[in-house]
């Protein structure tokens, strides 16, 4: 595990470690067992970011359970653009399920009303939120879904564990947050 790495032309420093990643994604797991006991929820993972931590999630999951990917885009470098690019979607009928959508992260929440919007034209019977990281400070579209939360984090760009820069990172094992510009590696 390395402290500090460079990915693309920026440096971060390691913040969450992969041990720590997976006690909370057990305990997540956990609670979704019991809280979905005789039902067959749907699990939604919201590519590309969710797919390690929905992996991981659904290791976890012993309810009988479906799963499915929806691919939105609304990042460019480290910061929201606001606006969302549908880039392929649910193709299963939600309409009575219990749909949990996976995240990586919540930040502004523009990303995750788009999705709800979506999910809730099919008429599922509950809709919840399971997110790795959330970043409070940084919502501006409050996100009432939101049931299950890895860590809450400051308002900082994070690398690693599926989250990206400009497509670089996910492979990480660890969760890296960013350098500021002033900050050399050494």
């Amino acid at each position: 595990m390395k402290n500090k790495i460079e990915v693309g032309d920026k440096q971060f420093e390691l913040f969450i470690e992969n041990d720590s990643i997976a006690k909370r994604t057990r305990l997540i797991g956990t609670e979704l067992n019991v809280d979905y006991e005789g039902l067959c929820p749907v699990f939604i993972g919201v590519l590309n970011g969710s797919f390690l931590f929905m992996a991981d999630l659904l290791k976890e999951v012993e309810v009988p359970c479906e799963v499915g990917f929806i691919r939105v885009a609304s990042y460019a470098g480290t910061s929201s653009t606001g606006a969302i690019k549908e880039v392929f979607g649910i193709s299963e009928d939600l309409k009575g399920r219990h749909v949990i959508l996976v995240e990586d992260i919540v930040d502004t929440g523009f990303t995750l009303k788009f999705i709800l919007e979506k999910v809730y034209l099919q008429e599922p019977a509950s809709v919840r939120v399971c997110t790795l990281l959330y970043k409070p400070d940084a919502i501006l579209h409050p996100i009432e879904e939101l049931e299950y939360t890895g860590f809450e984090i400051p308002n900082e760009f994070v690398v690693g564990y599926g989250l990206d820069y400009n497509g670089l990172g996910r492979n990480l094992k660890d969760i890296y947050r960013v350098i500021p510009d002033n900050i050399s590696l050494t």
